[in-house]
C-alpha cells in the first residue's frame, strides 16, 4: 500500500519557549503546513494576549488545542519518535540529519508512530540534557550565521514535512516503544549495568550518552525493549546469585 507522511502524527514541542508571540508565530507556521499538535514545557511567560498578536485567523484554533506541561518527559511519554533540534555541534550533539532528510526518514516512521519535534529556548536552544531522549538529532544548514528566529526554525521543518507528505512511501514501520517505555528500559539498563562494573558510576550518564545512540540507530519496537529488559532482569539476577555467593563464602571463611 502507497502511503504519504501522517501530519497529523506530528508534534512540534517547544521547550522553555522565552517570547509568548514566538509561540503565535510557531503556531502560525505549523497552521500553514497543515500541522496541528503544538505542545509547550515548562515556558517562561504564557501570556495568551501575546500569543494570540501573533496567532491569526484559524492558528487560534491550534493556539487554543496546546498542551503544557512542565516536565519534558512526561511531555515525551506518549511518542515514539523524538527528533531534537540543534544549531550547535559537537561530541555531545552531533548531527545526524538535515530538515529534508528527515521529513524523507518520516514518511515510513510517522504511519503507525507519533512523533515529537523539539526546539529549544530562543536564547540557548535545546540543552545536552534536553536532546538525550532524542533518537537524531537534526539541523538546518546555514551559511556563517547559523542562529534563526524560533519561529524561522519551525516553519523550515514543517514545510519539509509538508512536501514530503505529498511523497509516497511504501514500507510503513510498525508502532515502536514510546518514551515511557525506552526511559524505562535506559533506567533498568543503568542499573544493571553499573552493578556488573560495566559503567562508572561516578559518571553514568557519559556512558548511557553513548548506549543510547547506539540503541537509536534503529528505532526499537516495544517487543525489543521488552526483550532487552528480559536480558536486564537476568543479568540481575545472576549478579545477585555472585553477590550471595560472596558473602556466603567470606561467612565461612570468618568462622572458627
Amino acid at each position: 500500500m502507497v502511503t504519504t507522511i501522517n501530519l497529523d502524527h506530528m508534534a512540534i514541542v517547544l521547550v522553555e519557549p522565552q517570547i509568548p508571540e514566538n509561540i503565535g508565530a510557531v503556531a502560525r507556521a505549523m497552521n500553514n503546513m497543515g500541522i496541528r499538535r503544538l505542545i509547550l514545557v515548562n515556558p517562561e511567560r504564557c501570556d495568551l494576549t501575546r500569543i494570540l498578536r501573533m496567532a491569526t485567523g484559524t492558528s487560534i484554533d491550534i493556539v487554543e488545542a496546546m498542551e503544557v506541561f512542565e516536565d519534558l518527559n512526561e511531555a515525551l511519554a506518549s511518542f515514539h519518535y523524538v527528533v531534537g533540534t540543534t544549531a550547535r555541534s559537537g561530541s555531545h550533539r552531533p548531527s545526524l540529519t538535515n530538515p529534508r532528510d528527515l521529513a524523507q526518514e518520516l514518511i515510513s516512521i510517522s504511519q503507525n508512530n507519533h512523533v515529537a519535534l523539539l526546539f529549544g529556548p530562543e536564547d540557548r536552544g535545546l540543552s545536552n540534557e534536553h536532546l538525550r531522549p532524542c533518537h537524531t538529532i537534526a539541523t538546518i544548514p546555514t551559511a556563517q550565521f547559523a542562529s534563526l528566529n524560533l519561529a524561522q526554525a519551525v516553519m523550515i521543518f514543517c514545510y519539509d514535512l509538508f512536501l514530503a507528505s505529498r511523497l509516497p512511501s511504501e514500507e510503513p514501520l510498525p508502532r515502536l516503544a514510546n518514551k515511557f517505555e525506552l526511559e524505562g528500559m535506559y533506567g533498568h539498563l543503568k542499573s544493571v549495568l553499573t552493578r556488573i562494573g560495566f559503567i562508572n558510576p561516578q559518571n553514568p550518564e557519559h556512558w548511557m550518552l553513548n548506549i543510547r545512540r547506539f540503541l537509536s540507530r534503529i528505532p526499537l519496537r516495544a517487543r525489543d525493549v521488552r526483550i532487552i529488559r528480559g536480558i536486564c532482569r537476568q543479568m540481575d539476577w545472576y549478579a545477585a546469585q555472585i553477590e550471595k555467593h560472596r558473602k556466603k563464602t567470606e561467612r565461612n571463611l570468618d568462622s572458627p
